[in-house]
């Protein structure tokens, strides 16, 4: 059996392992957006984060109720808790709010531009339980600041990052790089620079055409960018670095189990549901806030009876709305790719690799 039929078997086998829990899935990540304030105005960002002052954001006391809910409703020993924004080190009561989830005995991490993390902040993080961290670099220090709209922003991020490492006793201290047209040229000598640093991986992952990127199509990869980039990727994975690609986006069977660890599969509503800064109840925050994709609201919904009862729209394939992706050889794969890249106004993928990968 060569390769190919051994990856036909086991995307099978998920998609079988698929249709046997659709109806009754394990929640697995629960994200919680604390904030849209950022102190970085990302051109890519796909939450449009920014300067949002006087947006709606729960306060200390509802996060801790949540987090007592959830507790009560679900096993949290199987759930991993991501905090992300904006930027969460803005809010006040961050370390309040998170020192609560430790003691509730919640497994957790976060995303990060890094550039609020001194030696200080680092030690409180890991206090209060913080185990994984993953901290944006896009692009060498040019490019970087002029992608994340601040001067600075690449030493202020490393500076960072060098202050967890030399906290130590992290699980996972993770890179992140969105790869765009102005940055891929750059992906050598950011490995080089990156492997003199004592981080734990290295993620990759493709600009989306979402968000503030919407506004920006020359950053956009050009098909021989994106089979640039899956070589690299593959490469430097051979070669024994941790590095890996994002969860998006089916890649066929010549990439698939060679970028990331394991085969694709979207968790929107499946395994992920997530908590925006303003309470709605949606699944991945990477799904633009549509209002069929509202699931309900914290405030006024449970989470346990939310989860059980609807995110019916994420838990039926993509590809049945579409016929050109129904008549797909990849389709028992695919499943019509990711809610996040799937334009819901015309039923088709805005990004789909066949005939670019494969």
């Amino acid at each position: 059996m060569n390769q190919y039929d051994v990856k036909r078997k086991d995307l099978r086998q998920l998609s079988e392992y698929r249709k046997s829990i659709i109806h009754n899935p394990p929640l697995r990540n629960l994200f919680l957006e604390l904030t849209l304030r950022c102190n970085e105005h990302c051109i890519h960002c796909g939450s449009q984060c920014g300067e949002f002052t006087d947006s709606f954001e729960l306060s200390c006391g509802q996060y801790k109720k949540i987090l007592e809910d959830v507790k009560r409703d679900f096993d949290i020993s199987s759930i991993k808790l991501d905090i992300t924004g904006g930027e969460p080190l803005l809010r006040n009561d961050f370390f309040e709010i998170m020192e609560y989830a430790n003691q509730l005995g919640y497994l957790w991490g976060m995303t990060s531009n890094g550039t609020l993390i001194t030696d200080e902040t680092a030690k409180k993080l890991h206090a209060c339980g913080m185990r994984t961290i993953a901290v944006s670099i896009d692009g060498l220090e040019h490019t970087h600041d002029k992608l994340r709209g601040r001067r600075g922003a690449f030493a202020s991020a490393m500076n960072g990052i060098s202050a967890l490492i030399r906290c130590g006793d992290f699980g996972h201290i993770q890179i992140t790089t969105v790869v765009n047209h102005q940055n891929i040229h750059e992906l050598p000598l950011m490995f080089e620079m990156l492997d003199s640093v004592d981080i734990t991986s290295w993620r990759i992952i493709n600009i989306e055409p979402m968000g503030r990127a919407k506004e920006h199509p020359e950053l956009i990869l050009t098909k021989k960018e994106y089979q640039y980039l899956f070589h690299f990727i593959r490469e430097k994975r051979m070669q024994g670095y941790p590095l890996t690609y994002g969860c998006s986006h089916f890649l066929g069977l010549e990439y698939e189990r060679q970028v990331r660890d394991w085969y694709f599969l979207c968790n929107a509503g499946l395994y992920t549901a997530s908590i925006r800064a303003n309470g709605d109840i949606v699944a991945c925050l990477d799904i633009e806030p549509r209002p069929e994709f509202i699931q309900g609201n914290i405030l006024t919904d449970n989470l346990k009876d939310i989860w059980e009862n609807r995110f019916e729209i994420f838990r039926n394939d993509l590809s049945d709305r579409n016929q050109k992706c129904r008549q797909c050889t990849e389709c028992e794969f695919c499943h019509g790719g990711s809610y996040h890249s799937w334009d819901h106004d015309k039923n088709e993928p805005v990004i789909c690799f066949k005939d670019i990968l494969f």
